[in-house]
């Protein structure tokens, strides 16, 4: 489709700043097609190595492109953004990086898989001769300027968005992010090609892609963090074969969370012959984490499922 406004990747920017000047102002009602950068902001690309990701920068990771002035938008009101349409590079990266991820403590040297992939979406993209992953296309960081002056890591998630790594920010889903400045100052990028809930190795499939949406504005909403509708289910991508799914049990959830998922890398190491980083890698990308109870005291359960159909 064509849309309002074009914006180009290199009108990017690190971390979340209300003073950065905007690269373009919307109407509401209005649409806009957004070229991203990967999150290594390009440090990394189709014929990486290990040696790239040892080289990697951080401080030029995730990257966004932006900001947008929403006209009209004041504090107190919601941006609405709907994902429209995906238009996937055909490329991305998954990596172990020392000191990031859920099993951090466990997995303390570099990985690094580079993935090809077609951009119809219509294959799953192979895995090292281990399985392939379905592709399922969406916005992993998406934010407002936060009303605090200063610059802002772009890391954690906040409650006008940021990166948070939803996958169901996919197309056909709106998002409401909670205005804080005026104008609100939208910014999107580290795109995705697909991740599992949790991106427990803290890399899912890392992507550059360019994405359409359209930006709405609703007054005086006064939301205290990001909601989204989706357009359908959000579970059916990859459920055709079932799950297999391991259980962390205590009363501290990230503990419970670590149990399930290393459970689950054990399982994959076993039977299917792949070592520890690949299955925690692969992991990342196709399996969730779920909280399955946390009313019985004083102990809570953490499931992770990994859908069978990745493994053919």
């Amino acid at each position: 489709m064509g849309c309002n406004h074009t914006i180009h990747k290199h009108h990017h920017h690190l971390g979340w700043d209300n003073s950065n000047s905007p690269v373009l102002t919307v109407k509401p009602g209005e649409t806009i097609a957004v070229e991203t950068i990967d999150a290594s902001g390009g440090q990394l690309h189709e014929e990486a190595g290990l040696d790239d990701l040892k080289a990697l920068d951080f401080e030029k990771v995730n990257p966004v492109t932006g900001p947008v002035f929403v006209d009209g938008a004041e504090p107190g009101d919601a941006v609405a953004i709907t994902f429209l349409d995906f238009h996937p590079s055909g490329w991305g990266w998954t990596a172990n990086i020392p000191g990031f991820g859920l099993l951090a403590d466990q997995f303390t040297d570099p990985a690094l898989h580079i993935w090809k992939y077609d951009t119809s979406l219509l294959k799953p993209a192979a895995f090292t001769g281990f399985g392939a992953v379905p592709l399922k296309p969406f916005v992993g960081t998406i934010g407002l300027a936060p009303a605090e002056k200063g610059l802002h890591s772009i890391v954690p998630p906040r409650n006008v968005g940021g990166n948070m790594d939803i996958r169901d920010n996919c197309k056909g889903t709106t998002l409401y992010l909670p205005v804080e400045v005026a104008g609100a100052l939208l910014s999107l990028g580290d795109t995705h090609a697909a991740q599992g809930d949790g991106e427990i190795c803290g890399t899912a499939i890392e992507s550059p892609m360019n994405v359409e949406i359209k930006v709405d504005l609703i007054k005086n909403a006064q939301l205290p963090s990001p909601r989204f509708e989706t357009a359908g289910p959000v579970t059916n991508h990859i459920d055709h074969k079932g799950y297999r799914v391991t259980t962390g049990v205590g009363p501290d959830l990230m503990i419970a969370s670590k149990e399930a998922v290393s459970r689950m890398i054990d399982w994959l190491c076993t039977t299917n012959g792949m070592s520890a980083v690949d299955a925690y890698m692969l992991c990342s990308v196709a399996g969730d984490l779920r909280i399955s109870e946390i009313v019985d005291m004083p102990n809570w359960i953490v499931s992770f499922y990994f859908p069978k159909a990745v493994l053919g």
